[in-house]
C-alpha cells in the first residue's frame, strides 16, 4: 500500500451485515458472478469483524484495522496510523499520522468522498454525522438506506456522478456503505413477504441484488486510472443461529466475514 497510495484510486466496499457464509455459498453456486471473477480463485477470503456492529466497526476500519484474516496472525495491515509497538505495521503498510486513515489520505491529496446506506450514515443526528463527517464530501438520502429496494442502484449512480465530476488529475478514495443486505431486505426475494419477514435466504437475494449492479460501480471507480478496491463486510447478522437474531453481540455469524481485495484496471467496462 505505501506504493499504491498517490498514485492509484481506492475503493473500499463495506457489504453492511453480510454473513461469511452466505457469502461464500453464493460465490461457489455460481450466484454472484460479477464479485466472483475479482475473488481470489473466485472465493472470498475468511475474516474476522473488528466490530460486531456498523458503527463500532467502521470507527476501527477508518483507523486502519481492516477486518482481521481468520489465521494465526499478527497480519500485516495496509493501512496503519503510526504508533509506536504495532505488530502489524510493515515495510509495505501505508503508515499516516493523523488520527484515521480519511485525513491521513486526504493529506497525500486524496478527495475522500462517502456515499453512506445504513443509518449511521445518514446525517439526521449527531450519531448519524459522525462517520460521515470524516470524509470531505458525503452523500446520503432515503433512496440509498435500509428501507429501500433499489438502495444499491441509487447509490452506484451517484458514484457515477461523483467521478465524473473530479477533475482528471485528482486521485479519489471513495467509500460505499451498502445497506441493501441490512434488515429489512424481504423484498429482494420474489415471493416474499412482509408478514413473513427477513431470513438468510431474503438475506443471500439481497447479494445477488447487489452484485447484478457491482459492475457499474467497479467502472466507474476504474474509469480514470487503476484502482484498488477492498470488498468487504463489516460484521454478519443471525437470522436465528443458536437462538440469536440480529447482530451487536458475540456470535460466529457476527464475527466471521468475507473479505477480498485486488486491482480494477482502467477503463473496465461494466458487465
Amino acid at each position: 500500500m505505501s506504493e499504491i497510495v498517490g498514485s492509484h484510486d481506492l475503493l473500499l466496499i463495506t457489504l453492511d451485515t453480510l454473513r461469511y457464509d452466505v457469502a461464500a455459498e453464493l460465490a461457489a453456486a455460481g450466484r454472484i458472478p460479477h464479485l466472483a471473477r475479482h475473488l481470489p480463485d473466485g472465493v472470498w477470503e475468511k475474516r474476522h469483524a473488528p466490530g460486531s456492529f456498523t458503527y463500532a466497526s467502521h470507527q476501527a476500519i477508518f483507523a486502519g484495522f481492516l477486518p482481521t484474516p481468520a489465521g494465526r496472525g499478527p497480519h500485516p495491515r495496509l493501512f496503519a496510523a503510526r504508533f509506536a509497538g504495532s505488530e502489524s505495521t510493515a515495510s509495505g503498510t501505508f503508515v499516516f499520522d493523523t488520527p484515521d486513515l480519511l485525513s491521513g489520505l486526504a493529506g497525500v491529496g486524496y478527495r475522500t468522498v462517502c456515499i453512506g446506506g445504513v443509518g449511521f450514515f445518514n446525517r439526521q443526528g449527531s450519531l448519524g454525522s459522525v462517520l460521515p463527517g470524516m470524509f470531505q464530501e458525503s452523500h446520503w438520502e432515503p433512496e440509498f438506506g435500509v428501507a429501500s429496494p433499489t438502495s444499491f442502484e441509487a447509490q452506484v449512480a451517484r458514484a457515477e456522478q461523483v467521478v465524473a465530476e473530479l477533475p482528471a488529475e485528482q486521485r479519489l478514495f471513495l467509500f460505499v456503505n451498502v445497506a441493501a443486505m441490512h434488515q429489512p431486505n424481504w423484498f429482494h426475494q420474489p415471493g416474499a413477504t412482509r408478514e413473513a419477514g427477513d431470513s438468510r435466504a431474503t438475506h443471500a437475494a439481497a447479494l445477488e441484488y447487489v452484485d447484478a449492479h457491482i459492475g457499474r460501480l467497479f467502472a466507474a471507480a476504474s474509469s480514470r486510472r487503476r484502482c484498488f478496491a477492498i470488498v468487504c463486510s463489516d460484521h454478519g447478522t443471525a437470522y436465528g443461529d443458536d437462538g440469536y437474531t440480529g447482530h451487536r453481540l458475540g456470535h460466529e455469524s457476527v464475527w466471521t466475514v468475507p473479505y477480498a481485495h485486488f486491482f480494477l484496471e482502467p477503463g473496465a467496462t461494466a458487465p
